[in-house]
């Protein structure tokens, strides 16, 4: 048998895109010959995966996974809608949130070497999945919030099953007061985060450049006024900004006449112990990836090579 190096697997993984355990297989199969190796995995549909990787992969699934004070978020894209809705497909995204929640990173390119159940990492069992459904994947992003004490609520709106959806939130409540009292505030913060979109916690938790960018929209509308006047309007908009933008000042979904800060105040009292919401998390669904716009009458006319 031909000694299959480390080398030989990397060379034959970036010529056809298949996984590393099938690349190892497809080299002893053909004694090492890597030309050889290439026409297994294509005679196998393993080598789709490459061809694939170009295509923008905007739909998929939001996945949450928790266990005790730790809950994590990963977002794993495909093309299209109807994969979604596919058995493995479901399984995927499920057990990539299992490997983050057991991770001590939510880095992409460190969970994508992470060791994936059954084997293999979890580069291998996106670039199986790929091969066998026939559809560009990846693995987009993925965030945890935990605590020392507490309970991490969660919401999955558009859900296509346990912990999978288009979109996913945590929310952490800090506390050392009873579990049980906090659990459905906790999951309550979680449907008004999925419905309200808060970009942060807090004032202090919001980008510099996006206050920055808001200042500057404020005195764009108001050029004109004197320097005194100006600052002020500036300093009442942002208030205003805050309380639109910022989960603790937001009104309440559930009870508009609070505010976030006064339901975890509440919550304080129910549990018998101080409460402090520590974090969250909200993934929607192809946030902020440029999805290309198809002329489906185009495409037609095309493959059809232009006639009517």
């Amino acid at each position: 048998m031909a000694n299959i190096t480390a080398a030989m697997v990397k060379e034959l993984r970036e010529k056809t895109g298949a996984g590393m355990m099938d690349c190892k297989s497809a080299l002893n199969e053909v004694e090492g010959d890597i030309e050889a190796a290439v026409d297994w995995l294509r005679k196998k549909g393993l080598s789709k995966a490459a061809k694939k990787s170009g295509r923008i992969a905007a739909e998929g699934l939001v996945a949450l996974a928790i266990s005790g004070h730790k809950g994590v978020a990963v977002e794993v894209n495909s093309e299209t809608d109807f994969v979604a809705r596919n058995d493995d497909f479901q399984k995927l995204a499920l057990n990539v949130a299992g490997v983050t929640l057991a991770s001590t990173t939510t880095d992409v390119e460190a969970l994508k070497n992470a060791a994936y159940p059954g084997g293999g990492v979890v580069a291998d069992a996106i670039a199986n999945a790929i091969a066998t459904i026939g559809e560009n994947m990846t693995l987009r992003r993925a965030a945890e919030v935990s605590v020392t004490a507490g309970v991490i609520g969660s919401y999955i709106h558009n859900s296509v099953g346990d912990g999978l959806g288009k979109i996913g939130v945590l929310v952490a409540l800090e506390s050392t007061g009873d579990a049980g009292a906090l659990a459905e505030t906790a999951r309550k913060i979680a449907m008004h985060v999925a419905a309200a979109s808060p970009i942060a916690l807090d004032s202090t938790s919001v980008d510099p450049a996006v206050v920055e960018r808001e200042k500057n929209v404020l005195r764009d509308k108001n050029a004109g006024k004197p320097a005194n006047v100006l600052d002020k309007i500036v300093e009442s908009g942002m208030k205003t900004y805050f309380k639109e933008v910022c989960l603790i000042d937001q009104p309440f979904i559930h009870d508009p006449a609070k505010t976030i800060a006064q339901v975890v105040a509440e919550a304080a009292k129910a549990a018998g112990a101080p409460v402090a919401l520590k974090g969250f998390v909200r993934y929607a669904l192809g946030e902020g990836i440029e999805k290309q716009e198809s002329d489906f009458a185009a495409e037609v006319a095309a493959a059809a090579g232009g006639q009517a």
